[in-house]
C-alpha cells in the first residue's frame, strides 16, 4: 500500500541537488515523516479527548501545524492549492521560521523524557536538504498519504523504514555503522530473552534495531496488562547515541516500531565516567553492536579503567558497568577482541571473564556485515559471576554472503535451539575456563570438531565472489573521490 509513496519520494529526492546519498534520503524522509506522525499522533490525542469531555493542547499548533503550512485540504479533503504554498516561499518558511521554532522546544521542555523536547533535539540537529520547493511540496503530498492511525499502518511503515535502513547500511560509506543485519539481531534478543519489568539498554543505539526487536519480542511474550503495557511504552527502553542522524533515525524507527515517546538521548555515552555510575542507572538487559575500529581520546579514556583507544573495548566496559548484577547482555564485537596480545585486550578480556558468566560466544561468517570487511563475534554474559566454561558455537551457512545474499533468520535457526541447552555439535563445544592460558586469557574461536576446512565452492562460485569484492572496491574508491 505504501511502498509506491516511499519510491516516489526516493525518486523525488533523487532528482533535488541536495541529496546525493541513501543517507541523505533517509534523513529527509526521516524528519518530514516524523512531522506527519506527530500531527497524527496529536489528532488522535484531541479526539479522545473530546470524547471525555476535556480539550486537548496541540504541541504544534497555529502555522506550524501540518494542516496549516504542510497540507492544507478543502472541505472535500483534497489538498488546497489556493492555500499551500510551494516554491521559494515553502522553502525559505521550512527553513528560516519551521526549524527554528521546533528547535525552540529543546530549551522550554520539561525533562528530556518528553515528546516536546524529542522534537527540540531532532529540529537541533537536522536541517532542510531540499534545494528546490517544488520537489520538497512533491515530498509533502506524498508523505501526507501516510496514515499512523492503526497497528497494520504502523506494521507496513516499519516495515519500509527498515527497508531504507538497510539500503543505507549496503550504500557503504558511513551508512553501514547504523545497520546491523535484522536476523542477528532477532537471535540475539531471543537468547538473552528481556522480560516484562526488565529495563534494556543499548548505549550505541545507531538506528535502534535492537530496542525495536527487544520492544517486538517482549510485547507478543505474553497477553499484556495496561499496566504492563504503559511500563514498556515508558519506562523498559532506553538509548544513547552520538550521531545526529542515527539519533533521529532511532527515535523514527522505535516510533514506527510502536513505542511512542522513546528514551533514547543524544549524547557521547564514552564521555560518561564509570566512576559515576550508580545503581538507580543499571539494567538488566544490554543489548548492543558498539561502532569498532574507532579511535578515542585520550581525555574520554581517562573515564575507564582499561585504558585504550579502541572504541568498542570501552563500550564494552561501559556494558559491563551498567549491568545490575545478574543482568544479561549480548553484544557483538570484533572476533580480534578475543586473541589480541595488547595489554588492553588481556586485561579486558581478564575483567569479563572474572566480573561475568560468558555463557557463550557465537562465531559469525565472514560477510555477516556488507561492505565492512571484517569478522565479529557475540558474547552474552551474565553479571555477578565468574566464568566457569564457555559454550561456543560457529555459525556455518554454507554459502558465501553478501550484498545479494545476506544472512536470513533459517541461518540462525539452529544457534537459537542449542543456545538455551548448549548442545555440543560439528558447529559448537565446550571450552573449561580452568584450561585456558591466565596470562593472555585468550578466547580465541578453535573449533575441535573440524580438522581441516575444505573449499567445496564451483569455480564460477569463486568467479561471483571476486567480482562482488572487486564491485565493492570500486564503491569504495567512488565513496573516497566524493568525499576528496
Amino acid at each position: 500500500m505504501y511502498e509506491q509513496a516511499f519510491k516516489n519520494i526516493d525518486d523525488t529526492l533523487w532528482k533535488d541537488a541536495g541529496c546525493s546519498s541513501e543517507l541523505d534520503y533517509i534523513e529527509q524522509t526521516s524528519w518530514v515523516l516524523f512531522l506527519k506522525y506527530l500531527d497524527d499522533y496529536e489528532s488522535d490525542k484531541e479526539v479522545a479527548a473530546q470524547l471525555n469531555g476535556a480539550t486537548y493542547q496541540r504541541i504544534i499548533d497555529g502555522s506550524f501545524r501540518w494542516s496549516e503550512w504542510a497540507c492544507p485540504k478543502r472541505s472535500d479533503g483534497a489538498l488546497d492549492h489556493n492555500v499551500a504554498v510551494t516554491g521559494d516561499d515553502l522553502r525559505d518558511f521550512v527553513n528560516l521560521q519551521l526549524f527554528p521554532h521546533l528547535a525552540g522546544f529543546k530549551q522550554s521542555a520539561d525533562n528530556p523524557k518528553t515528546i516536546e523536547y524529542k522534537i527540540g533535539e531532532v529540529f537541533s540537529e537536522l536541517r532542510n536538504k531540499l534545494q528546490s520547493g517544488y520537489a520538497l511540496r512533491e515530498v509533502l503530498n506524498k508523505i501526507d498519504e501516510l496514515k499512523f492511525l492503526s497497528n497494520d499502518d504502523k506494521h507496513e511503515l516499519s516495515s519500509l523504514y527498515e527497508d531504507k535502513i538497510k539500503n543505507m547500511g549496503n550504500a557503504g560509506k558511513n551508512g553501514g555503522e547504523y545497520y546491523t543485519p535484522r536476523p542477528l539481531i532477532k537471535a540475539i534478543v531471543e537468547v538473552v530473552n528481556p522480560r516484562i519489568g526488565e529495563k534494556v539498554y543499548d548505549g550505541a543505539v545507531g538506528s535502534a534495531g535492537f530496542l525495536c526487536e527487544a520492544y517486538s519480542w517482549m510485547r507478543q511474550s505474553k497477553e499484556l496488562t495496561a499496566a504492563e503495557y504503559e511500563l514498556l511504552q515508558r519506562d523498559t527502553f532506553f538509548g544513547k547515541e552520538k550521531k545526529s542522524l542515527a539519533y533521529v533515525i532511532g527515535i523514527m524507527n522505535m516510533i514506527l516500531h510502536g513505542v511512542e515517546t522513546p528514551n533514547i538521548v543524544h549524547t557521547n555515552t564514552l564521555s560518561e565516567n564509570l566512576a559515576d555510575v550508580q545503581q538507580k542507572d543499571r539494567v538488566e538487559v544490554v543489548l548492543a553492536n558498539p561502532p569498532f575500529g574507532g579511535k578515542e581520546r585520550v581525555e574520554v579514556q581517562q573515564n575507564f579503567p582499561v585504558k585504550t583507544g579502541e572504541t568498542a573495548y570501552l563500550f564494552l566496559q561501559h556494558f559491563i558497568k551498567m549491568l545490575k548484577v545478574g543482568g544479561r547482555a549480548g553484544v557483538v564485537i570484533k572476533n580480534t577482541f578475543l586473541s589480541n596480545t595488547d595489554n588492553a585486550s588481556i586485561a579486558l578480556r581478564k575483567q569479563l571473564l572474572e566480573e561475568c558468566n560468558v555463557t557463550a560466544i557465537l562465531d559469525m561468517p565472514g560477510g555477516t556485515f556488507i561492505g565492512a570487511g571484517v569478522k565479529t563475534v557475540v558474547l552474552f554474559f551474565e553479571k555477578g559471576q565468574p566464568t566457569d566454561h564457555v559454550w561456543y558455537y560457529q555459525l556455518n551457512v554454507g554459502r558465501n554472503m553478501g550484498k545479494t545474499n545476506p544472512l536470513n533468520e533459517s541461518d540462525m535457526a539452529e544457534f537459537v535451539q542449542m543456545a538455551k541447552a548448549q548442545l555440543e555439535s560439528d558447529n559448537s563445544w565446550l571450552v573449561d575456563i580452568a584450561d585456558i592460558n591466565t596470562e593472555t586469557w585468550d578466547l580465541t574461536v578453535n573449533n575441535p570438531n573440524r580438522v581441516e576446512e575444505v573449499d567445496n565452492r564451483t569455480p564460477q562460485e569463486i568467479i561471483a565472489e571476486i567480482e562482488e569484492l572487486d564491485a565493492q572496491a570500486a564503491e569504495a574508491l567512488k565513496a573516497i573521490k566524493e568525499l576528496l
